[in-house]
């Protein structure tokens, strides 16, 4: 059935980037609309970016003030979370997310950031 697994995270320095990925199956994956959370320990999640299932980006997320940048491949059914100029509080466990099934959609087991020296 639906799966969505995010591979990418890991340990890095200030300033520093990664590249997210989340590999989705199990339903149509260009209808959906795809977006990027995150958790970080005591905090609540926060939404990071969202795409539509043509690759329109929402115009009411912030996407961190331009550092981070998501983009999709629906030939790949997959959906990616460019990450750069990095800093310590962007340490989290980062979640992919979708709305299908509706209401509940779902939700990756998370990858994690630490960024720090």
């Amino acid at each position: 059935q639906v799966q969505l697994v995010e591979s990418g995270g890991g340990l890095v320095q200030p300033g520093g980037s990664l590249r997210l990925s989340c590999a989705a199956s199990g339903f149509t994956f260009s209808s959906y609309s795809m977006y990027w959370y995150r958790q970080a320990p005591g905090k609540q999640r926060e939404l990071v970016a969202a795409i539509t299932g043509a690759g329109g980006i929402h115009k009411g997320v912030d996407a961190l003030k331009g550092r981070f940048t998501i983009s999709r491949d629906n030939a790949k059914s997959s959906v990616y979370l460019q990450m750069n100029r990095l800093k310590p509080e962007d340490t989290a466990v980062y979640y992919c997310h979708t709305s299908f099934p509706y209401p509940e959609g779902s939700w990756g087991r998370g990858t994690q950031v630490a960024v720090s020296s």
